[in-house]
């Protein structure tokens, strides 16, 4: 088999292999969601939250930016989770125009008890990687993720 044709064989099967694992962790979002009584975007959307907040709250422009969904979504859901006490919304105090959200103790409390079994269930996906190895790998699929982006916006563009 040429050089070329294996590329391709590699370059196909990682995208399927990454297909195969998004679809995996949809469904265990959907899980995670559904012992919260939530729906996978909720979760996510409180998972973003607890990544980004350093404790000013973050912005829905933020979330929706980590999330890669429209600002107009979260907004729309995370007035959903207010309403169910999983968020504070509070008026930036840098511009009252802009809303800050950060998780309650309601839903810190309830992310807590999902502790012991999110650890077996990260061991699990990741059993038989290191540190070193987890690093290496993120720091690869940063890479990837960032050409993934700017071939689609070429591809948007129509410069591919």
């Amino acid at each position: 088999m040429a050089d070329k044709q294996k590329i391709d064989r590699a370059v196909r099967d990682f995208i399927w292999n990454i297909v195969e694992i998004h679809s995996q962790l949809e469904e265990i979002h959907k899980s995670w969601a559904q012992l919260l009584g939530l729906t996978e975007p909720q979760w996510l959307i409180l998972m973003a939250i607890d990544e980004l907040d350093e404790g000013r709250g973050v912005s829905g422009i933020a979330v929706a930016g980590k999330l890669r969904i429209h600002p107009a979504f979260v907004t729309n859901q995370t007035k959903k989770l207010e309403t169910m006490e999983f968020l504070a919304r509070e008026p930036s105090l840098d511009d009252a125009r802009f809303v800050q959200m950060s998780l309650t103790q309601k839903a810190c409390a309830e992310i807590s008890k999902l502790a012991i079994k999110r650890e077996a269930l990260n061991s699990t996906l990741l059993d038989g990687l290191d540190e070193a190895s987890l690093d290496y790998l993120n720091k690869r699929l940063t890479s990837i993720a960032k050409n993934t982006r700017l071939a689609s916006q070429k591809l948007n563009i129509g410069v591919l």
